[in-house]
C-alpha cells in the first residue's frame, strides 16, 4: 500500500517514517513542509514531497497524487498559541481530508488524542484548545466515507516503545511513549478490525498486533 504521511519532521512521524521505511507491505511518500526537512529525508532513502498544510487544497492532493492511505500525525506544536492549534490540527486536518477525497484515497488514520471525542474529559484541560481542535478534526472523519482509524494516545513519553499497548475508555494508565503510537498507526494500516473505530490507547501487556484485533 501506498502511504502518504502527514507529518512526518514530528517525534511520532519520524518513528513511523522509520517503521515504513523498513516494511516490506508498505511505500512511503512523506510530506514535510521544507527543502532542507525533504533532502534529509531522501539523502535517508525516503521518498519526500513539499507541502504546508496551511496551503490549499489543491496543494495537497497534488501532492497525494497516487497514494492509497493517508497517515496524519501532525501538529502545531506546545509552543505555538490557539491560532496556529487551529490552522494546523484542525484546520490543515481537515483540508487533508478533502484532498484525500479529490484523490480518491479511501484510507485515512488519525493520530488524535485520548478521549477526544468526549468533552467531559478535557473541559477543564491545560490544552483545551488542541483538544477541541481534535474533537471537530475526528467529528469530520466520522461523517466522512473513509475507511478511518482514530487513534487517541494519553500523555506521550520519549521512552523505549515495549511493543504492547492497552486499548479501552477506562484504562488506569495514563501515558505512552511515542515509538509504542508510531507502531500501533503502523500496525493499524491493513488491520480491517479497526476501520471505522476509535481507539484509545496507552501502555499495557497485550502486543500491539494482538491489541488491535480486539478492538470492539
Amino acid at each position: 500500500m501506498k502511504v502518504f504521511l502527514i507529518g512526518s519532521n514530528g517525534q511520532v512521524g519520524k518513528h513511523i517514517v522509520k517503521l515504513l521505511q523498513d516494511s516490506e507491505k508498505h511505500e512511503l511518500t512523506a510530506m514535510v513542509r521544507s527543502e532542507e526537512q525533504a533532502q534529509q529525508l531522501i539523502d535517508s532513502g525516503v521518498n519526500a514531497v513539499i507541502a504546508d498544510l496551511e496551503g490549499s487544497v489543491d496543494e495537497l492532493a497534488d501532492a497525494m497524487q497516487g497514494s492509497d492511505a493517508v497517515i496524519f500525525t501532525a501538529g502545531s506544536g506546545g509552543k505555538t498559541g490557539p491560532d496556529k492549534t487551529l490552522l494546523v490540527d484542525l484546520d490543515g486536518a481537515v483540508k487533508s481530508m478533502e484532498a484525500a477525497e479529490k484523490v480518491g484515497i479511501n484510507r485515512y488514520i488519525m493520530v488524535s488524542a485520548y478521549k477526544a471525542y468526549d468533552r467531559e474529559s478535557w473541559k477543564e484541560s491545560p490544552i483545551k484548545p488542541y483538544m477541541v481542535a481534535k474533537h471537530y478534526a475526528d467529528r469530520m472523519i466520522v461523517a466522512s466515507n473513509f475507511e478511518y482509524t482514530i487513534i487517541g494516545p494519553g500523555l506521550l513519553l520519549n521512552e523505549p516503545g515495549t511493543g504492547k499497548i492497552e486499548v479501552g475508555d477506562n484504562i488506569q494508565k495514563t501515558s505512552i511513549p511515542r515509538e509504542d503510537v508510531a507502531r500501533t498507526v503502523v500496525a493499524a494500516i491493513d488491520e480491517e478490525n479497526t476501520y471505522q473505530k476509535t481507539i484509545e490507547i496507552m501502555s499495557g501487556d497485550t502486543p500491539i498486533e494482538d491489541a488491535l484485533k480486539t478492538v470492539k
